[in-house]
């Protein structure tokens, strides 16, 4: 078996895609639900896609930014305890050792080891002292950048029939239901290239999702409606 290249950004785009189509897909049925014209759809539909699809890739860049910093200033703390408080780091490393089942003397061979390369040793401190852990080589500019364009390129789905048909409203709504369920479901398939389970089950998931906060949007639609009488 061969390891999947581009697997680090998996969740930026799965989780774009699947927010523009599921977030999309509810103003959709929201304002069906509420009896409002097609260039209502597709006004606010646009104004989802741009204004969301903004707000979601800068909150990704600002998070995965936050977290690196994080992860940045907690490592040179445990270098600098490496490099002037070793007596306590190799007591500290022997006990997580031993913690696995290793023997005491294993234990101080593997901290002899560790004390020849202080990069590897601020590793596994980092990960079994302070359970961090952060991918050096996954930009979040890329992540934050893959997230926009998944977001937006996904989440056009549902207004396609709205955008490129004219004709009865029911019709064009009940097409926009299926190009998302079908969307919905491939990229839940989608999502086992780098996880090898089953694409089925996967993209069955992923419509279960989608079709539960569809039916939630198109209801609060109906709801309001009927309380305001329009």
């Amino acid at each position: 078996m061969r390891h999947k290249r581009g697997g680090k950004y998996v969740k930026d785009i799965v989780y774009g895609a699947n927010d523009g189509i599921i977030t999309t897909f509810a103003v959709v049925a929201g304002v069906m639900g509420s009896g409002l014209s097609e260039i209502t759809i597709i006004l606010l539909g646009i104004a989802n896609l741009l204004a969301d699809g903004f707000s979601m890739a800068m909150s990704n860049y600002l998070g995965s930014k936050s977290e690196a910093e994080f992860y940045e200033k907690e490592r040179t703390i445990e270098k600098w305890e490496v490099e002037h408080d070793k007596e306590r780091e190799v007591k500290e490393t022997e006990e997580f050792l031993m913690a696995k089942g290793y023997s005491f003397e294993d234990s101080h061979k593997f901290v002899e080891l560790f004390s020849k390369n202080k990069e590897l040793w601020v590793d596994f401190m980092m990960k079994e002292e302070l359970n961090l852990a952060y991918d050096e080589q996954k930009s979040y500019k890329t992540s934050s950048t893959l997230t926009f364009f998944s977001f937006v390129c996904a989440g056009l789905i549902p207004l396609l029939p709205f955008l490129i048909w004219n004709g009865d409203k029911g019709a064009l709504f009940t097409l926009a239901i299926f190009f998302t369920g079908l969307a919905l479901f491939f990229v839940g398939a989608m999502r086992t290239h780098f996880t090898g389970k089953n694409w089925a089950q996967a993209g069955f998931e992923m419509f279960l999702v989608g079709g539960m906060a569809s039916v939630i949007a198109y209801s609060v639609g109906a709801i309001v409606k009927s309380l305001i009488g329009y």
